[in-house]
């Protein structure tokens, strides 16, 4: 699969996420507080939870539900219950909108 339009950059405030989905996959982007824009997974590896209905703070995403804060960067969890990372996806901005492949993952070390 090719990348896909997501959502155009005006749709998205600081501190917030919008859920799509694409290729079936679903997807948190996420505007961080510094104004970058981020892609991961919109499940909760702990519990079937929209990571997009979460509170953004800085580059974490937490789970509105459990709690539990994942790195926007590595999709890590930064915080319990959760122990297992959600997938972050490659972002591309192409004029005024967001572009993700939901079949690329980024390689996180």
């Amino acid at each position: 699969m090719s990348r896909e339009r997501a959502c155009s950059v005006a749709e998205l405030e600081p501190d917030t996420a919008k859920r799509v989905v694409l290729g079936g996959v679903p997807i948190a982007v996420v505007k961080d507080s510094a104004g970058a824009i981020h892609a991961i997974g919109d499940t909760c590896t702990h519990g079937d939870i929209s990571l997009s209905e979460g509170f953004v703070e800085d580059d974490t995403l937490e789970c509105w539900a459990h709690g539990s804060q994942f790195s926007l960067l590595s999709g890590k969890p930064l915080s319990l219950p959760a122990y297992e990372p959600v997938p972050v996806f490659v972002v591309e901005i192409d004029g005024d909108d967001v572009y993700i492949d939901p079949d690329v993952k980024k390689d996180i070390a």
